[in-house]
């Protein structure tokens, strides 16, 4: 069954998680590890066939909160007995508190972590972490490299809360963009996963529960009524 739900702007959806954090006390790192644990059980039923096991798997991942929960996302698939291999833009050193956290929790666990230099030949699925909604511009460096890369593949690609190189506000496709087969957005769809530009990058469109209370969202900054949408599922089909 489709639903139907209010989107948010970029800046609605950043003061979205302030308030989470300053008013609520929702911490970064459980708002991220609900993502990942989301994003992993997408993965497995839309594209694994109910089963992680020996599937070969690429998770790539930016220093910032969308990389921190596609690295959730890697330990639990990693967890459920699939081959993961992680693929980050920047030096350790270079990531945010929280991601770094996730990323230190996969080395002690010995799941293979690499920059772009050893990306494999093929894989069967393609974990999209690379850049959230602070994308600023056309994708660079490390990051538009990994965006080629996995567009260059045969695999699926699911994008986590938007396609890397997307803009959520306004739907601007910037050069290089993940081609996703499925995005999986948090909290609130982002106005531009459903701008007519976007829609070829975006794929199917999925919603995740990252706990938000309602109370929230009818704050007078946001002033939007939005009930128990996650009654039935932590993940629905918008599209």
């Amino acid at each position: 069954m489709l639903v139907e739900v209010p989107s948010l702007t970029t800046d609605q959806m950043i003061a979205v998680d302030r308030a989470m954090m300053e008013d609520f006390h929702i911490e970064l790192i459980q708002m991220m590890e609900n993502a990942g644990r989301n994003l992993a059980n997408l993965a497995r039923q839309r594209f694994l066939d109910g089963n992680a096991r020996d599937r070969q798997i690429a998770v790539l991942a930016g220093t910032g909160g969308n990389g921190g929960g596609a690295l959730v996302c890697a330990r639990r698939l990693h967890n459920w007995g699939a081959d993961v291999r992680v693929f980050i833009t920047k030096l350790d050193s270079d990531f945010t508190p929280v991601p770094a956290h996730q990323l230190d929790i996969l080395r002690r666990i010995n799941v293979p972590v690499a920059q772009v230099e050893s990306l494999p030949a093929s894989v069967e699925l393609i974990i999209d972490g690379v850049i959230g909604y602070s994308l600023k511009g056309h994708p660079r460096g490390s990051a538009a490299d990994l965006i080629r890369w996995a567009n260059n593949q045969a695999a699926p690609i699911l994008a986590l809360d938007a396609p890397s190189g997307l803009d959520t506000t306004t739907g601007t496709v910037f050069d290089p963009a993940i081609r996703a087969a499925a995005t999986m957005t948090l909290a609130l769809p982002k106005e531009g996963l459903r701008s007519p530009s976007a829609l070829e990058f975006v794929g199917e469109l999925y919603l995740a529960d990252i706990s938000v209370p309602p109370a929230l969202y009818a704050s007078a900054a946001l002033a939007l009524q939005v009930g128990p949408i996650f009654a039935e599922s932590e993940i629905l089909r918008l599209n």
